[in-house]
């Protein structure tokens, strides 16, 4: 069983920036993929990015590349997005979510546990 609780969301203008923290529990985060969501009021929650177990790989979704930058601490069983350049479209809550002990981190893969979510808000 993993539990997410995520942090750092705000109230941010255009062109600001923003760090999204994820604390987990559970021995096997350091082999567990992770991932940040999003979802916008009357929209589908989408996928933002992805790091695998070793933080080896990352993905992301296309409006993101170059903004965001998710990374992984598997000593202190925390994920964390950094967000640059954020727009208006950005505004949305952000989900943690954990993936199966040695999981893919795409969108497609297995999305097991989910945090309560985090709202970020980017003014024009």
């Amino acid at each position: 069983q993993v539990q997410l609780v995520e942090s750092g969301g705000g109230l941010v203008q255009t062109g600001g920036s923003l760090r999204l923290s994820c604390a987990a529990s559970g021995r096997t985060f350091s082999r567990s993929p992770m991932g940040w969501f999003r979802q916008a009021p009357g929209k589908e929650r989408e996928f933002v990015a992805g790091i695998n177990w070793s933080g080896s790989g990352t993905f992301y979704q296309d409006s993101v590349k170059g903004r965001f930058t998710i990374s992984k601490n598997n000593a202190k069983n925390t994920v964390f997005l950094q967000m640059n350049s954020l727009k208006p479209e950005d505004t949305a809550v952000y989900y943690c979510a954990a993936g199966d002990p040695l999981g893919g981190a795409t969108p497609r893969a297995e999305w097991r546990y989910w945090g309560q979510g985090t709202q970020v808000t980017v003014s024009s």
